[in-house]
């Protein structure tokens, strides 16, 4: 009787030529891609945080360039401009909850209301997507002190002395708050909408055996099911806050005075303006910073919110 003969494991072998230049011509194919990515993204970043620690005038070109350790982090409390722009961040993330509020309102409507459905999200959602340099150059004219409709329909029910909206120290930052809240707002109403159609028909038809209102659906099925996409929306919407420059620059180039100047457009400022490389760098880590912290804050809380929803 022969004996069984049991075959033993192939050896492994390398890469075969096929597969290595297969691999060679992936590499090939996003190599393009990937150098853009470094030269644009990876070294900006690299090379601005080795800008912090220095004082340097580019005008005066690398000679000019001085390595001073901290002193740049050590200026800024002491900064009004910094300090200022600080505290005009803080101001402008109150546009964060008031959109997602008016968003959420929207497309509870949308959802349950409403005819026309894709032809209203689209137009409120056109804002969005809708350049913001012409954004804040319609919102100027519409806000223009003299001419503008705003103030020509104040004049006309009584009121003398309208505003002068973004001419104004007082009325500057509540104007470019009522802009990016109008711009913004189509985004958020979205994506809730997108929240609301995710929920079971069928919790709604369970709860209205129950006897529950349309108060105690909201409270108790819709706002629940709804948080991880609210969570998602404070984040994003906080960390779009903080780096808002666009309408500023078109609108009020950070005026009248400090009136709305931010971090963002201060780090542009610093370093295109008052030719202060090296310490606009600075305040750039240091807005990353910042909202890296309040990132993890709003995810430390979300967790502890979870626990009683």
């Amino acid at each position: 009787m022969a004996a069984i003969q049991i075959p033993l494991p192939a050896r492994r072998k390398g890469m075969s030529g096929l597969a290595r230049r297969e691999a060679l011509t992936a590499y090939l194919l996003i190599a393009p891609n990937f150098l853009i990515y470094a030269v644009f993204t990876v070294f900006p970043v690299v090379f601005s945080f080795f800008l912090a620690f220095t004082d340097w005038n580019f005008v005066s070109g690398l000679a000019g360039l001085k390595i001073i350790g901290l002193e740049n982090f050590r200026a800024l409390p002491s900064d009004t401009w910094f300090t200022r722009s600080l505290q005009n961040n803080l101001v402008f993330t109150l546009v964060v909850p008031i959109s997602m509020a008016v968003g959420l309102f929207f497309a509870i409507i949308l959802n349950n209301f409403c005819y026309l459905k894709p032809v209203l999200r689209a137009m409120i959602f056109m804002p969005y997507i809708t350049s913001a340099i012409a954004v804040a150059a319609v919102w100027l004219v519409i806000f223009h002190p003299t001419f503008g409709p705003v103030n020509s329909f104040l004049m006309a029910i009584g009121i003398e002395n309208p505003p002068k909206w973004a001419g104004s120290v007082q009325w500057a930052m509540p104007t470019v708050m009522i802009v990016s809240l109008w711009a913004g707002l189509g985004y958020d109403m979205v994506i809730y909408l997108a929240g609301l159609q995710g929920i079971p028909k069928e919790l709604y038809e369970a709860s209205q055996i129950d006897g529950a209102n349309g108060w105690q659906q909201f409270s108790y099925i819709v706002f629940p099911l709804l948080w991880p996409t609210t969570f998602f929306l404070l984040v994003t919407g906080i960390i779009g806050s903080f780096k808002v420059f666009a309408l500023i620059n078109v609108m009020t180039q950070g005026g009248p005075g400090q009136a709305t100047t931010m971090l963002a457009f201060y780090v542009y400022k610093a370093g295109f303006t008052f030719y202060r490389m090296g310490y606009a760098s600075a305040v750039a880590w240091v807005l990353m910073l910042l909202v890296f912290f309040i990132t993890l804050l709003q995810m430390w809380g979300q967790k502890r919110i979870a626990e009683y929803l």
